[in-house]
């Protein structure tokens, strides 16, 4: 396992104004992400799980803390470089899947292509073959499972051959045996491929796949 820090976060908090009271959804988190592991982020609804995945993700910017990914703090940079670290760096899966309802799996996924080539067609479904959806293809989002839908936006997170892989709450639509198989998936793309990892849930289980655990509670890390 490499043990080079592929993320560090800093004191990062993040707070909300709601009415008149302050929300301190990230209070002052500090940890360290190693290149190649599995973090599982467990906590209960609203404990900021989520708000911390994002702001590791540059969908949101912290009130105050550091947030490097690969040695570059993406709080001190621009809305265009932030850009492209997403683009370039980080996979994206989230619980609604959020794909769109026109298009078929491999447009899906090939609408998120950010280096475009004529090879295109062949890396898309490579991606797909990647997460066992060769022969679904070109069936749109409502002929597919919930696990199906899952699976092309974990295809989806992969086509630009990131280093992190960022999912939150993947498994959360989706029944228990389902939801497994999709978190195996991650274990497999983490082991085989050395994907770094960070996955977030409410449930336990998840513990089993991960290489390491924290857990969240009121904006803050309590393990």
């Amino acid at each position: 396992m490499d043990t080079q820090p592929i993320i560090i976060t800093k004191d990062v908090t993040k707070r909300y104004r709601q009415g008149d009271k302050t929300i301190n959804a990230a209070n002052g988190i500090t940890l360290s992400v190693n290149k190649g592991d599995f973090l599982a982020i467990i906590g209960p609804s609203g404990s900021g799980k989520s708000t911390l995945l994002q702001l590791i993700g540059g969908l949101d910017r912290p009130t105050s803390g550091e947030i490097k990914i690969n040695g570059v703090d993406i709080t001190k940079i621009s809305d265009s470089k932030l850009t492209e670290v997403r683009r370039n760096q980080m996979g994206f899966i989230f619980q609604n899947f959020n794909l769109i309802p026109t298009l078929t799996a491999e447009q899906n996924v090939e609408a998120v292509i950010a280096k475009r080539s004529g090879q295109d067609r062949e890396k898309v479904r490579a991606a797909l073959g990647q997460v066992g959806l060769e022969q679904r293809a070109r069936h749109l989002p409502s002929l597919l499972s919930g696990g199906e839908q899952q699976r092309v936006a974990i295809a989806r997170a992969l086509i630009n051959e990131p280093d992190i892989i960022l999912a939150d709450e993947p498994t959360g639509n989706l029944d228990s045996t389902t939801g497994e198989g999709i978190v195996g998936l991650l274990s497999d793309l983490n082991t085989k491929q050395h994907k770094t990892v960070i996955l977030i849930s409410h449930s336990d289980y998840i513990k089993k796949y991960a290489t390491k655990t924290i857990e969240i509670k009121d904006g803050k890390i309590s393990n």
